[in-house]
């Protein structure tokens, strides 16, 4: 790298090699590479598709109980409160072990009942395993993904969109790995989703923490890069979906398929390797070991007692400045943000966005199922789904940043255009045509996606930082509430309404049958234009928030990050070139 010396043979021998192992381990850049290989685990929620038919065949429920499931599910994924408060006040270590413990429990046991390994349980008692495993989810989102956006603050679009874009292309990646690993057994995946995620958590403990921010010229082109290397894994997981669906496979092939899966995920090491070494040798100390960028001192370094004292302060003053709030952008308190109107307009748009694409992805492997397609094509419909998935997220979180950037384009603009865009494939259910699913998945898959990084990027420049653990995990509170109206107590319904009618057409009842089923375009239509005119509402209600917030995103929103960020690079350069 022009010219410049190895870190490790500038240092001398094993113990040069150690100080820089150790130096790349404790750095900005692994740690974001470890928040990737997180992430791309942390979204089994979205093959809920494709194992619960096995649950509903296995269990014997009928589509209104599956959507049950499917609701506590979704309350488990989207209720963070608890994890954003426990970050407040402990480690991410911490939070990441609570979460893999409640992945392994929570899946381990819906493993266990569907294939028979223990008695069959009662419909709460899966309601509360599938919860809790879907609940681990925000610990993994609130340890790596708030740990990553307050170590990269500046571009927090971009780290929104690259985190939850691998995220998204979660359930592709598990996908590819079960079949190599177990062949095409359903009910093999959930076993799969109860040990790995879990693994990755307990790998990577110690190294996802808050750091100091160092201003770094370049970041913005690292980040294209991880981008890059991220598109391609998606482009190759496509391809190997739709080859999936055209051929058979054998194992071996599955295996190769799922090798090269790995070696795209750990490409970002060897860039994260690459920035920890130009660090090194910036520093240009050779006889010193290199200073490691020490953890931010509002999570880590304990308080002198006058601060203490002005925390008390602080909390008892609460309640008394709910409603004088600070300028948009500023640190408001918990209660200052939940109160807000911007907060409650977010979540009423939230509520119609989320609440709609999570029904539709829950019913998917039955909308596949009554319209006549095959298992193995339904298979293909969630795997397209969550690689749209990842691609929206891509998207949303890199092109909302240049147009932020370049043309003060609002955030709150794009999610309406997000929304608009999701009824399109909402329609496309409710009046299909011959491969129209296909077209549906990419649409809701895409839509679905783009939705949460730019939720989570609003809740950030509207209402700071200081407390982003608890906001952004209440931000999404809407959305099971949503899933619950819109799934259990709308879709799930209006299904086995449609379903009974075949039956009574046959001359049969429910008790005649062990799985309701519905078949036939009727099975969804109602229930999906329904979806389709809740998600127009919530777009027009993302209006009114662009409208409020139209000249805060005129300003400099960033100026302030900017500020602490070359205030701690003028710290640094003055610690380590003292007179």
């Amino acid at each position: 790298m022009g010219g410049a010396s190895s870190p490790i043979t500038s240092t001398g021998g094993a113990s040069g090699l150690l100080r820089f192992s150790v130096h790349v381990v404790r750095g900005r850049w692994f740690s974001l590479f470890a928040s990737f290989l997180i992430m791309a685990g942390a979204g089994a929620t979205y093959l809920f598709g494709v194992y619960s038919k096995e649950i509903k065949a296995s269990l014997g429920y009928d589509q209104t109980t599956l959507n049950l499931l499917g609701f506590f599910k979704d309350l488990g994924a989207n209720v963070g409160v608890l994890s954003g408060l426990i970050a407040e006040v402990t480690p991410t270590w911490f939070v990441l072990l609570i979460g893999s413990a409640m992945n392994f429990a929570g899946y381990f046991m819906i493993w266990l009942a569907v294939t028979g390994k223990i008695a069959k349980p009662k419909v709460w008692q899966m309601c509360i395993y599938i919860c809790l495993g879907a609940n681990s989810q925000n610990f993994a989102n609130t340890g790596a993904l708030v740990t990553s956006v307050r170590n990269f603050p500046e571009n927090r679009g971009v780290m929104l969109g690259l985190l939850k874009g691998f995220t998204g292309l979660s359930g592709a990646i598990l996908t590819q790995i079960y079949l190599a690993v177990y062949g095409n057994d359903s009910k093999a995946l959930i076993l799969l989703i109860a040990w790995l995620p879990a693994a990755l958590s307990v790998v990577f403990v110690y190294t996802i923490r808050a750091m100091k921010v160092v201003k770094q010229p370049n970041e913005l082109k690292i980040f294209y890069q991880f981008l890059y290397v991220s598109i391609v894994l998606a482009l190759f997981i496509m391809v190997m979906t739709i080859l999936q669906k055209l051929v058979t496979f054998s194992q071996a092939a599955y295996a190769g398929s799922a090798t090269v899966v790995c070696v795209f995920l750990f490409v970002p090491l060897f860039i994260a390797i690459r920035e920890e070494a130009l660090s090194w040798n910036q520093k240009k100390l050779p006889n010193n070991p290199p200073k490691i960028t020490i953890e931010n001192p509002t999570i880590s370094t304990p308080q002198p007692a006058t601060a203490k004292l002005e925390e008390k302060s602080e909390t008892s003053s609460c309640f008394k400045n709910i409603f004088n709030k600070p300028e948009r952008g500023e640190d408001y308190t918990i209660l200052q943000a939940l109160l807000s109107t911007d907060m409650l307009i977010l979540f009423l748009a939230t509520f119609c966005g989320l609440g709609s694409s999570l029904t539709a992805v829950d019913n998917l492997g039955q909308i596949g199922e009554s319209l006549g397609y095959p298992t193995k094509t339904i298979k293909s419909f969630v795997s397209l789904l969550s690689i749209w998935n990842y691609f929206g997220r891509i998207f949303s979180g890199f092109v909302s940043e240049s147009l932020l950037a370049k043309y003060k384009f609002p955030r709150p603009l794009m999610m309406t255009l997000v929304l608009f865009l999701s009824c399109i494939g909402l329609l496309l259910i409710a009046f299909p045509f011959p491969g129209s699913v296909y077209v549906s998945s990419v649409i809701i898959g895409f839509s679905f996606g783009a939705q949460l990084p730019l939720i989570f990027a609003i809740i950030s420049e509207l209402f700071g930082l200081k407390y982003y653990s608890t906001l952004f995990n209440c931000g999404q509170l809407a959305s099971p509430l949503g899933s619950y109206i819109l799934n259990v107590k709308v879709t799930g319904p209006l299904y086995d309404r449609e379903a009974l009618k075949d039956l009574a057409k046959k001359g049969m009842t429910r008790s005649s049958v062990k799985e309701l089923t519905c078949i036939g375009t009727q099975c969804y239509r109602l229930a999906f234009i329904i979806l389709a005119s809740i998600t127009f509402f919530g777009a027009l209600t993302s209006l009114i928030l662009v409208a409020r917030t139209r000249e805060f995103y005129k300003g400099d929103i960033y100026k302030k990050f900017r500020d602490e960020a070359e205030a701690t690079e003028a710290e640094m350069a003055l610690s380590n070139n003292p007179k």
